[in-house]
């Protein structure tokens, strides 16, 4: 303690106010760190909720007693608790998913209940649980259906119905395959409502189209992925360019066909009648008294029998007839060409220069095959698949931006931020601390050189009063480890002592007022 009070003492006022405001500066920088590590890490719950949504969830996260925070529209929760209340408040049914759904009608009684009041209350529950499904989709934040029913009464034709799906996307876009999944999802759900009458509005882009141009343009998409997923193995990335155009059927196409062969005949039915016909005439005796026998012993009379017998058959015959009916849906493919561009390989010349030249015709027509196989190329339907090698142009001077690779990459923001801030409070620290201490060195310097005896201002002055040839040999490591803080370089232009000593007391006034001041004061002690 001593000691520090006689550092303390020896101290001047500024140096005290230096040391002062370093030392509250370390104490406020330890506090603010020691208020970080005691401080609860918070983590998000759940964001982007409306009012209503939200309300409901902070009235049950403030009966668990958990540390909450609210910062905009995000619900923030202690780090350690954040997936056990994500579990406690999902049996709760909070937060609510779209809006309220089959529910609503536990609540209708028989009485005092219309037949319209009850259709309007079906069609919300309806609408609520095509929300609650719609929001399942990954990347959906929102979601509001609207179902206008099909007409159930009279004795109308047009009997179909309509609906409108509107989605909110949390960053990514809602594409045609997705807008088609809600539609027959919509469709289905609903009795009597076709997937063409159903109408998918993205909040960002507005209405996203499902119609056969959107199916064209995924489906060339991803043959051209699989092209260049075959290519570049072989090639490498980036040393194939893929582009592919497809030509679709877009219209409904009906083909009836009826042809006859007449050299051929078909039998269509045949019928076949025979007839037989017997007959027999005979002549009665004359009446006599034997006509009154038993039967046999009368007389008898002549006979004569007549049979004949006629078969027909009759054939109809019918020339042969072929019919023949082709219907073409929308989406088959009508035309395909492809069109790859290769990079060529590196060579080396006979002086050693490495150049890069177009690929063999056979190895360009081995990856043709390839590209047709992964295509479905179909001749007859008039495909073209043009398969190239050319050298591709180095890329500039400037290149590219590299992405940032290391530690500091995989930090999070926050990370970094109290990273930076603690190294900015510890090199605040470090300045003010050893800045008073720096200075204390150099007064305790230069009280030794003014304290010292004639011999030591000797060594230091001997390099100015020796001559010239001997200014080398004249002991600069004594200069160096006595005074480290100064350096004395006296001008070797001028040959005479004195000269050198008035131009060195020039250039350092200060140093020499010193010097002359301890020896005054020396001299008048002695």
């Amino acid at each position: 303690m001593q000691k520090l009070a006689e550092y303390w003492d020896d101290r001047s006022s500024s140096q005290k106010q230096l040391i002062g405001a370093a030392f509250l500066l370390t104490f406020l920088a330890v506090a603010g760190f020691a208020w970080l590590a005691s401080r609860t890490p918070m983590a998000l719950l759940y964001s982007g909720l409306d009012p209503a949504r939200a309300g409901e969830v902070m009235a049950e996260l403030d009966k668990t007693g958990v540390p909450s925070e609210i910062r905009g529209d995000a619900i923030w929760v202690a780090e350690a608790e954040r997936d056990r209340l994500r579990m406690t408040l999902a049996g709760m049914g909070l937060p609510s998913a779209g809006g309220a759904g089959y529910e609503i009608l536990d609540g209708m009684s028989g009485f005092g209940t219309t037949s319209q009041m009850f259709d309007a209350a079906y069609w919300r529950a309806k609408e609520g649980e095509l929300a609650r499904t719609i929001l399942t989709v990954p990347g959906v934040k929102a979601a509001r259906v609207h179902v206008a029913p099909p007409s159930t009464r009279g004795y109308r034709r047009d009997a179909g119905g309509a609906a409108s799906v509107t989605v909110t996307m949390n960053g990514e876009a809602l594409d045609a395959r997705q807008a088609q999944s809600l539609q027959f999802l919509v469709s289905s759900a609903v009795p009597g409502l076709e997937p063409e009458r159903v109408k998918v509005i993205d909040s960002a882009r507005g209405i996203v189209s499902t119609g056969e141009e959107t199916v064209a343009t995924d489906r060339a998409a991803e043959m051209k992925r699989n092209v260049e997923r075959i290519l570049e193995p072989h090639v490498g990335p980036g040393n194939a360019i893929v582009e592919l155009n497809l030509d679709l059927v877009t219209e409904t196409e009906q083909l009836s066909e009826q042809t006859f062969d007449p050299n051929a005949r078909a039998l269509v039915s045949q019928e076949n009648e025979e007839t037989t016909d017997q007959s027999t005439n005979g002549e009665q005796a004359a009446v006599t008294a034997s006509s009154n026998l038993p039967e046999g012993t009368g007389a008898q009379g002549e006979q004569s029998r007549t049979s004949s017998s006629e078969t027909r058959q009759r054939q109809n015959y019918e020339v042969s007839r072929v019919t023949r009916e082709v219907l073409r849906q929308p989406g088959a493919t009508r035309r395909l060409t492809v069109a790859v561009l290769v990079n060529g390989t590196v060579e080396k010349a006979a002086d050693g220069t490495e150049a890069l030249v177009p690929r063999s015709e056979p190895e360009l027509e081995a990856l043709r095959e390839l590209v047709a196989s992964a295509v479905g190329f179909d001749e007859a339907r008039g495909d073209v698949i043009t398969v190239k090698s050319l050298p591709f142009s180095a890329l500039g001077a400037e290149g590219t931006a590299a992405e940032p690779r290391g530690l500091l990459a995989q930090l999070p923001l926050n990370d970094l931020a109290r990273l930076a801030l603690i190294g900015f409070f510890a090199l605040a620290v470090a300045l003010v601390v050893m800045r008073p201490v720096l200075r204390g060195r150099s007064a305790r310097a230069e009280q030794a050189l003014l304290d010292g005896s004639g011999a030591g201002t000797a060594e230091i002055l001997a390099p100015a009063l020796a001559p010239p040839e001997a200014a080398p040999a004249a002991g600069l490591s004594g200069l160096v480890d006595t005074t480290p803080e100064f350096e004395v370089t006296p001008p070797a232009a001028l040959p005479d002592p004195v000269a050198r000593l008035r131009e060195l007391m020039r250039e350092r006034q200060d140093e020499s007022m010193r010097i002359l001041s301890g020896w005054i004061g020396q001299k008048e002690e002695a």
